[in-house]
């Protein structure tokens, strides 16, 4: 630690009603430990630069340590019984929710999200451990008829082995436990690679999941610099799957370096949604649904309306009240409870920003809002009106505040649109129209849509998108089922 770290540590830090959820060491095999050279990284509060605490920069060694560590594990969890599984599952669910505020102000300091955005991550985060304990009852409900004499066939799921999850920065819990929960649930080992930038909120969950009774070796995080930790757990033979969370650019190196021992691997890459208004809507209705759509985790999220889509005859009231909604979103420090819009995470999301709303504005888009740094990791909630598809910001991911409103005439034209894109995450339509709504349904290259409706994510869910937005689904059974293998066995009989 600095001087000057210690001079600036973060004084909200003295709001934790338990201090022995701020672990400043990652967890290998029921252990709390630091790195082999003692080399440590530091945490900052992205509102205003202080000093949180430190974790451990691992390597390739420690990571070995954590897969050889849950290799060893693996056999006595997968021959538990599914509802002593659950059981432990639940006692952590349990514990996440006695525990949600000092969850929730760990998660915003490292993270910066508005407080009542942090505390329904934590609610979002326990659903999947929910969820998940109930579905370690179910994992095997298939079987088949045989279609040979004298032969009783069956089918079952078992569990892959060792897996690893590498998660995001913008969901530090959720993100984790989406994976976790299947896999543990599903009987699978796993090592967790949390973000560089939020790694308390992961070892705030190891901590709970340890007095839950979860076994060593079951559950691991590993800290550090992401290349030779995610490098280790893409390339070892021992890891079967690896669940990833993050940009296309990071899944596509992932997927070729686990390509060598032809890993099991679920993808959830870049999102660059539309979202579709049709003249036939309440326009409040749809300002609101925008507003939210938009600016949720101040616009860094994977299912962020990217591309507004407005219908000619209703374009102007509607850029009126939107950017009216988008001026009055209240910015600051995430712990405050009126707090709307946070900081950016860091330097290149505000600089992103910057570098849209300029080229944006060179092409002809019209400021209406916002467009400015406001110091520090601050962007101003930004509105840009007339946006064509010319400018980088139709194209490519903001990722930040910046939300880019465009007209259109036709439903082919804005279905054409909407899919002109390499990603398909989520897309979002609104209409009161039935017909036009099941045929624009239909018609969007989109793994997930949102009708007349924003929030659409749960534990139920089987989230994820086709085109070059990933591979596999996370949460619902289907999430289960990415980290399990199929087994048929056919067994001959005398008649």
């Amino acid at each position: 630690m600095t001087a000057q770290s210690k001079e600036q540590r973060c004084v909200s830090l003295s709001q934790l009603s338990d201090l022995r959820l701020l672990r400043e060491h990652a967890y290998i095999d029921g252990r709390w430990c630091s790195a082999d050279n003692l080399q440590v990284i530091e945490v900052t509060n992205p509102f205003d630069g202080s000093f949180i605490g430190t974790v451990p920069n691992m390597g390739v060694h420690e990571t070995r340590k954590a897969i050889a560590a849950a290799r060893e594990a693996f056999p006595a969890w997968a021959a538990l019984l599914p509802q002593e599984r659950s059981a432990a599952l639940r006692r952590w669910h349990d514990l996440l929710i006695e525990n949600k505020e000092d969850l929730a102000l760990l998660m915003t300091l490292e993270q910066g999200k508005p407080i009542n955005e942090a505390r329904g991550e934590i609610d979002y985060a326990a659903s999947f451990i929910e969820f998940y304990a109930e579905e370690a009852k179910r994992v095997n409900v298939e079987n088949i008829t045989s279609h040979l004499p004298g032969r009783n066939m069956s089918i079952k799921r078992e569990p892959i082995g060792v897996t690893a999850a590498v998660t995001p920065w913008n969901f530090p819990c959720a993100m984790i436990t989406r994976k976790a929960a299947a896999a543990l649930a599903a009987g699978c080992t796993m090592i967790v690679r949390p973000a560089t930038e939020t790694p308390f909120s992961a070892t705030a969950l190891a901590e709970l999941a340890e007095r839950a009774g979860i076994p060593a070796g079951v559950f691991n995080i590993v800290t550090g610099d992401p290349n030779p930790v995610v490098g280790e757990l893409c390339g070892h033979h021992d890891v079967r799957a690896l669940s990833f969370t993050g940009s296309t650019e990071v899944g596509r190196l992932l997927l070729s370096q686990g390509a060598q021992t032809i890993k099991k691997m679920s993808m959830e890459l870049g999102g660059h949604a539309p979202f579709i208004v049709f003249d036939d809507v309440d326009l409040d209705e749809a300002v609101a649904h925008a507003v939210n759509a938009k600016f949720a985790t101040s616009g860094q999220d994977c299912l962020a309306a990217n591309r507004i889509f407005v219908q000619r005859d209703i374009y102007d009231d509607f850029l009126d009240k939107y950017a009216k909604a988008i001026a009055d979103l209240r910015v600051g420090n995430g712990i405050e409870e009126y707090v709307e819009i946070g900081p950016l995470m860091h330097d290149r999301a505000v600089a992103k920003c910057e570098e849209h709303v300029a080229d944006a504005r060179a092409k002809g888009a019209r400021v209406v809002t916002g467009g400015k740094k406001m110091g520090g990791l601050f962007f101003a909630p930004t509105l840009l009106a007339d946006v064509t598809d010319e400018m980088k910001i139709f194209s490519e991911e903001t990722f930040g505040p910046v939300a880019p409103v465009m007209p259109f005439d036709t439903e082919d034209e804005v279905v054409a649109k909407a899919n002109d894109s390499e990603y398909g995450l989520a897309a979002y339509l609104l209409t009161k129209d039935n017909d036009r709504a099941a045929r624009v349904s239909n018609a969007l290259e989109y793994g997930m849509v949102a009708l007349n409706c924003v929030k659409i994510t749960g534990a139920p869910v089987p989230f994820g998108g086709v085109k070059q937005s990933g591979l596999g689904r996370e949460g619902s059974r289907h999430g289960l089922e990415e980290f399990t293998e199929l087994k048929y066995v056919c067994a001959a009989y005398k008649a």
